[in-house]
């Protein structure tokens, strides 16, 4: 399992959420109506330093974690975080583990 979180995707959190370098976002687990990889649940963020990061990704001069609590969620996938230029946001992709 592993975090990716492209360039682009990082100066547009850097850009909305008015980040410095060496800060951190923790990927958690939310209720959601909607659903991400599993249906009732989503990701969301938050601005805090890593405690017990189990995956982390540093782009841009950010790290960007999820603790061990949340580590269910992505269990045999991985998250790639990319930039939607046409929608100035980012979207969240899954994709399974490689088997080996």
């Amino acid at each position: 399992m592993s975090i990716q979180v492209t360039e682009p995707a990082a100066q547009w959190y850097i850009k909305e959420l008015g980040l410095n370098e060496g800060d951190a976002i923790r990927f958690f687990v939310r209720y959601s109506s909607g659903g991400g990889l599993h249906p009732g649940f989503s990701l969301g963020i938050s601005i805090e330093p890593p405690q017990h990061p189990v995956l982390q990704h540093k782009a841009a001069g950010i790290t960007f974690y999820m603790e061990d609590q949340d580590y269910w969620y992505l269990k045999g996938h991985d998250l790639q975080v990319k930039y939607l230029e046409e929608h100035d946001d980012i979207i969240y992709t899954y994709t399974e583990e490689a088997q080996v």
